[in-house]
């Protein structure tokens, strides 16, 4: 029988580390990073993305926005998980600053968290830093630790992390904070494919 799986991906924020921009929209390698992040969940059944309203979207991918707007990334996982219907197995939960995320990656999440018992699995970088917004939960411990977690306004995400969870070591799984670490992969991704540094 088919895994049930949703994904939520968070496109707010106020990207004040790259002077205020609408970090989502910002385009590397041909493409916004909004839609890098919704062709890496291309696998789920279900996906909504949180974040001011969006023109453009795919019909199928539901919008929310975490009240009152601006509230941090747990407020908006709250309304996220709100918005999609019924309940799912597995729930992905990323933000849309990721340049090199692919479907690869997160469905090797996804596998992760089948094959151990755990609560949920989460991204580690080449410098082993737990990525807090690139995970796979089970949907019930999701809804679990989110109705625990109040209030949830200004969280912080490390504060969401369920006991019972696995780290995943996944290449390309950097984010874009910085104007350094936006020129870094924008220059990365205009390398011609076969590159020996090209993120995979």
């Amino acid at each position: 029988m088919p895994v049930t799986r949703h994904a939520i991906v968070l496109a707010g924020g106020s990207g004040r580390r790259l002077g205020g921009v609408d970090k989502p929209g910002l385009v590397v390698g041909g493409r916004s990073l909004l839609d890098v992040a919704l062709a890496a969940v291309e696998h789920c059944t279900d996906v909504v993305v949180v974040g001011p309203r969006r023109a453009g979207l795919p019909p199928a991918v539901r919008q929310a926005s975490e009240e009152p707007a601006g509230t941090g990334p747990v407020a908006a996982l709250a309304a996220g998980l709100a918005a999609l219907p019924g309940r799912a197995r597995q729930v992905l939960v990323l933000a849309a600053d990721l340049p090199f995320i692919t479907s690869a990656a997160t469905a090797e999440l996804c596998t992760r968290l089948d094959d151990a018992d755990t609560d949920a699995a989460f991204a580690v970088d080449s410098g082993g830093r737990l990525q807090y917004l690139l995970a796979a939960w089970r949907g019930p411990a999701l809804a679990a630790r989110l109705t625990e977690l109040t209030p949830r306004t200004n969280r912080r995400m490390r504060d969401l992390v369920p006991a019972h969870h696995v780290r995943v070591a996944l290449a390309g799984v950097q984010d874009c904070d910085t104007p350094e670490d936006l020129r870094a992969a924008r220059r990365q991704l205009a390398r011609p494919p076969g590159s020996a540094d090209q993120a995979r």
